[in-house]
C-alpha cells in the first residue's frame, strides 16, 4: 500500500537543458562540449559538477552561481521545463488520495520557482532550504518528516542511483527508477539501479499505484 510519493527534481520533473546551456554560455564554452563532459563524468560515477571543474579547476561554483543571478543569467524555470508526463501524472496520483511531494538537491531558489508553477502537490522542499542534501540519510529523515508517512508506505521516484535510488532504499523507503536523463539511461536495469520498480514515464507510476 502507498500513502505518499516524492519526486526527484532535475531528470525526474525538469529538464536540465536550460540549466546546462546558461553554464555553458557563462564558461564561454560550445554547449555540446559541456554536455559531452557532463556524460563522461557521469559514466564514471563523478559528480555533474566535476564537468564543470574539468572546464575551471579552480571554479567557486556557488560564487558563479550567484554571480550568474546578479548579470540576469541565473537559474529560470518555466512550463517548458517539464516533462509533459510531470503535470497529469501528480494530478491523476493525488487525485488518488496519495500525498504528492517535491523534495531535491537544488537550491531555495529554484524551490520558489518550483511553487510558482503551482503543480499539483501537497509539498515542496529543496537540499538548499533543508541545508541538507542526498545522498545525506538525514535528507531522507525530512522526507519523511514531510510525508507524515511510514517509510514502507512511501515511494520515492529519480533517475540517479547514487543520490536517489540507493540511499532511499537505505531509509527503507520504496523506491521508482526513472529512466530518463543521463542518469536514469545510463543505469537503467542494472544492480545500481536495482529498485522496486524500473519505470519509463511517470504514467507508469500513475498505473503501478492504481494496482
Amino acid at each position: 500500500m502507498l500513502r505518499a510519493v516524492v519526486f526527484d527534481v532535475g531528470e525526474t520533473l525538469i529538464r536540465d537543458d536550460r540549466g546546462w546551456a546558461a553554464w555553458a554560455d557563462w564558461l564561454d564554452v560550445p554547449r555540446h562540449t559541456l554536455s559531452a563532459l557532463v556524460g563522461a563524468v557521469v559514466a564514471q560515477g563523478r559528480d555533474n559538477a566535476e564537468a564543470l571543474r574539468l572546464i575551471r579547476p579552480d571554479i567557486d561554483i556557488a560564487a558563479e552561481r550567484a554571480a550568474m543571478e546578479a548579470a540576469g543569467a541565473g537559474e529560470r524555470l518555466d512550463e517548458a521545463d517539464l516533462y509533459p508526463d510531470v503535470r497529469p501524472a501528480l494530478a491523476a496520483l493525488r487525485k488518488g488520495g496519495l500525498r504528492i511531494v517535491i523534495a531535491g538537491n537544488q537550491t531555495a531558489y529554484v524551490g520558489k520557482l518550483l511553487r510558482d508553477l503551482d503543480l499539483p502537490v501537497d509539498e515542496i522542499a529543496t537540499s538548499g532550504e533543508w541545508g541538507v542534501a542526498k545522498p545525506d540519510p538525514r535528507f531522507f529523515t525530512r522526507v519523511l518528516d514531510l510525508t507524515g508517512t511510514p517509510p514502507d508506505e512511501t515511494v520515492y521516484v529519480g533517475d540517479h542511483p547514487a543520490n536517489d535510488i540507493r540511499p532511499a532504499k537505505a531509509a527503507g523507503l520504496r523506491v521508482a527508477h526513472l529512466r530518463r536523463g543521463p542518469w536514469g539511461h545510463l543505469w537503467s536495469g542494472t544492480a545500481e539501479a536495482t529498485a522496486d520498480w524500473q519505470i519509463d514515464s511517470l504514467h507508469d507510476l500513475v498505473r503501478l499505484a492504481a494496482g
